[in-house]
């Protein structure tokens, strides 16, 4: 019988590294907020891109969910643009 992990993200089942998995749970965690954000927002995926500075296709990209399509630097650029606040919070982790 194998032995069943458990996870507390899918991020850290499917990365090779925790540092990995912690960076891509950043970058979820900002593109669900720019979306909710843009979704909130009146007119056209095209007057959203501009409002956020990034083109179509990449607007087109982050409402699909394509998050190797996005660093976290520019995640960061585009909440901003989005008007959130970004804040990060450095905790301990279980040994």
């Amino acid at each position: 019988m194998t032995e069943r992990q458990r996870f507390a993200s899918v991020w850290d089942a499917i990365e090779d590294t925790p540092a990995e998995a912690e960076n891509m749970k950043l970058r979820a965690a900002l593109m669900r907020a720019i979306t909710e954000q843009a979704a909130a927002w009146p007119g056209t995926d095209s007057d959203k891109a501009r409002r956020l500075g990034i083109t179509g296709p990449r607007f087109s990209n982050l409402k699909a969910g394509k998050i190797n399509a996005f660093s976290l630097d520019a995640l960061v650029a585009i909440a901003v643009a989005a008007g959130l606040s970004v804040a990060l919070s450095i905790g301990g982790r279980a040994a």
